[in-house]
C-alpha cells in the first residue's frame, strides 16, 4: 500500500486502478493542499472526520462529516483543515489518466513546484 508524507499532513492509497484510484487523505488542522487543477481526472471527497473547507473554481464552501463533495475535471481547487482535528477524507479520483505528474499547481503554501510532490 502506497503511502506519502507531506507538509500538510499524508496520504494512503487504499486501491488503484487503471481508471480510478481511492485514497485517504489526512490533513493537519490549520493546513491546506496546493491551489491546483487536474486536466485528465475528476475527483470525489468524503469527508469522514473533521471539516473541510474547500475551493472549487470561485466557490469556498464548508464540508462537514458524512457529506461529500465533486471535484470536475479542470476546476481549480483546495482541500483545507480549518478546525482543530485532523480532517480524514476518502478521495476517489476517476479519468483516463490519473498519475501525479497531471497537476497544475497554482499556489502552495510550501513553495514546492514539482508536482511530483503533491499526491491530492
Amino acid at each position: 500500500m502506497e503511502t506519502g508524507e507531506r507538509p500538510w499532513g499524508g496520504y494512503t492509497v487504499l486501491e488503484e486502478n487503471k481508471n480510478y484510484k481511492i485514497k485517504r487523505i489526512e490533513v493537519t488542522p490549520g493546513h491546506r493542499l496546493s491551489l491546483q487543477m487536474h486536466h485528465h481526472r475528476s475527483e470525489h471527497w468524503i469527508v469522514v472526520s473533521g471539516t473541510a473547507k474547500v475551493t472549487c473554481g470561485d466557490r469556498e464552501y464548508i464540508v462537514n462529516v458524512n457529506e461529500s463533495t465533486f471535484i470536475p475535471m479542470g476546476n481549480v481547487h483546495r482541500l483545507e483543515n480549518p478546525g482543530l482535528i485532523p480532517l480524514i477524507i476518502i478521495e476517489v479520483q476517476s479519468g483516463e489518466y490519473l498519475g501525479e505528474d497531471d497537476i497544475v499547481r497554482l499556489h502552495d503554501d510550501y513553495q514546492r513546484t514539482d508536482a511530483a510532490e503533491e499526491t491530492a
